[in-house]
C-alpha cells in the first residue's frame, strides 16, 4: 500500500458473481476517485469458498481494489464452527476480530470504512448480524463507519430487535440511504442526525459494449428484457421452485402471444447458491412459443457488460435490484418484480409511484401483461420522466462523496 494515497475500506460486499455487488464496487470507486486523488481500496468480501474468493483476486480489473475475505461461519461442517462458538459466548469482541481480521490490519490507515452491500441491513436475508459485528468494530476502533448507498429495515417484524437496531445505528457515523422509503422508516426510528439522502452507487456506472461477435448475442430492435432469480420463489411461491417455475413460463408465454418483441433472458446473479443463469435454463426449457425468439444470455458478461446487454431493451422486467437499477440507470422503462422495500423506494425517487411495481403476491400472468401493455401505450413519456430525473439521480449518488469527505474532515 502507498502511504501517501487514501485508503478505503469497502466491507459487507458478495462476490462479483452478483453483478449488482460488482456494480457497487465500480460506482463507488468512481465516486470516491470524484473527491479524492488516486485512492486505494480494500474490498472485503463474503464469499461462500476459497475458490470463488481466488477467481475474484485473479480477475480483478481495477489496480486499486484489493480483495480480502471474511471468514463467517456458515455451516457446522467447517473448522473454524466449534471455535467460533466458544469465541461467542466467552469473548464476543474476539469472534468479531476473527471474522474481520482481514481487515484488522488496514483500520489504521484508512479514511473510513464503508459498509456496502445495498439491502445488508434487514430481515431480507435474516437477521444482520455480520455487519453490526463490522460497525462495532470501526466505531470501537474510531473509524468514520458509513453505511453506504443502502436501504435499511424494516425490523418491525422483530419488535426487540427493531429496539435494538434503533440504538445501534445511533452510533453510525453516517446512513447514507439510496431511497426515500427507508429514510422515512429511520425518520420513524428517531434517526435523523446522522442520515444523509443518496442514490445507489450502481447508477453511475458505466456501461461497456461486450465482444458481440457470437451472431445469438446480436441484440435486436424493439426486444423485452428479462431477469428472473430462483430467490423469488422464497417471496412468491413459499419456496417451491417448480411452481416459480410454472408462475414464470405462464407469464412469459403471455407476453410472447401478445407481442411480437424480441425476448432476452438476462441472468443477474450466478453464484453457485443462487444462479439466474441456471434458472432461466429451466424456464426456457418449459416455453412452448417459438424459440428462436427467446435468447438467454450467457453468464460470463460483468456488470458493465450486462448493463450495457440491459440498455438495448425496449422494455425491462427485473427481480434483481441492481438489474433494474441497470435498466433505469440506461433511461428503460422497467417492471420492478418486487419483495421488499428497496424496489418501492426507488421506483417512488424515479416516478413518484410505485405504479411500475409488482409485488411478490401480485404476481401472474395477468398482472404483468396489464402492465407490459400499460408501459407499451405510455413508452414515449415513461422515457421522458425517466430522463428528466436521471441528472438528479446521478448527482444524489454523486453526493455521497461530498458527504464522506465532510465526515472524514470534521
Amino acid at each position: 500500500m502507498d502511504e501517501d494515497r487514501p485508503l478505503f475500506i469497502l466491507a459487507g460486499n458478495g462476490p462479483y458473481e452478483n453483478r449488482g455487488c460488482e456494480a457497487i464496487v465500480r460506482g463507488t470507486t468512481k465516486i470516491l476517485r470524484h473527491y479524492y486523488q488516486n485512492p486505494e481500496f480494500i474490498s472485503v468480501s463474503d464469499f461462500q469458498n476459497n475458490e470463488q474468493y481466488k477467481k475474484q483476486c485473479e480477475t480483478e480489473t481495477d489496480g486499486s481494489v484489493i480483495h480480502k475475505q471474511t471468514y463467517s461461519i456458515k455451516s457446522a461442517f467447517q473448522p473454524e464452527w466449534l471455535l467460533d462458538k466458544i469465541y461467542r459466548k466467552f469473548s464476543p469482541e474476539r469472534a468479531k476480530n476473527n471474522i474481520f481480521r482481514d481487515m484488522l490490519p488496514y483500520l489504521g490507515k484508512a479514511r473510513a470504512v464503508l459498509s456496502v452491500g445495498g439491502d445488508n441491513y434487514s430481515l431480507d436475508y435474516g437477521v444482520p448480524w455480520l455487519f453490526t459485528d463490522l460497525d462495532d468494530i470501526v466505531v470501537k476502533n474510531n473509524k468514520p463507519l458509513i453505511i453506504w448507498g443502502a436501504s435499511v429495515g424494516p425490523f418491525d417484524k422483530m419488535p426487540d430487535y427493531q429496539k435494538f437496531m434503533a440504538k445501534h445505528l445511533e452510533k453510525v457515523t453516517g446512513i447514507f440511504v439510496r431511497e426515500s422509503v427507508s429514510e422515512e422508516y429511520l425518520k420513524k426510528l428517531g434517526l435523523t442526525k446522522n442520515v444523509y439522502t443518496v442514490a445507489d452507487p450502481a447508477f453511475l456506472l458505466d456501461a461497456e459494449q461486450p465482444d458481440m461477435q457470437n451472431p445469438s448475442l446480436s441484440i435486436e430492435d424493439d426486444a423485452i428484457g428479462i431477469n428472473l432469480s430462483p430467490m423469488m420463489a422464497r417471496y412468491v411461491t413459499r419456496g417451491d421452485r417448480s411452481v416459480w417455475i410454472h408462475t414464470c413460463v405462464n407469464f412469459i408465454n403471455a407476453i410472447v402471444l401478445k407481442n411480437n418483441s424480441p425476448i432476452y433472458l438476462i441472468p443477474h446473479v450466478t453464484s453457485p447458491h443462487s444462479n439466474d443463469f441456471r434458472f432461466l435454463e429451466e424456464v426456457k426449457l418449459h416455453l412452448n412459443h417459438q424459440k428462436s425468439k427467446i435468447v438467454l444470455i450467457p453468464p460470463h458478461y460483468n456488470a458493465a457488460e450486462t448493463k450495457w446487454i440491459i440498455s438495448k431493451m425496449k422494455l425491462f422486467i427485473g427481480t434483481r435490484t441492481h438489474a433494474t437499477i441497470a435498466a433505469l440507470s440506461s433511461a428503460v422503462p422497467t417492471l420492478s418484480l418486487m419483495y421488499s422495500v428497496k424496489a418501492k423506494g426507488i421506483n417512488w425517487d424515479i416516478f413518484g409511484h410505485e405504479n411500475y411495481c409488482v409485488n411478490s403476491y401480485q404476481i401472474n400472468s395477468e398482472t404483468i401483461v396489464e402492465k407490459i401493455d400499460q408501459m407499451q401505450n405510455s413508452y414515449d413519456s415513461i422515457r421522458k420522466e425517466i430522463f428528466a430525473v436521471l441528472p438528479k439521480i446521478y448527482q444524489n449518488s454523486l453526493n455521497a462523496g461530498k458527504y464522506l469527505q465532510e465526515i472524514v474532515e470534521r
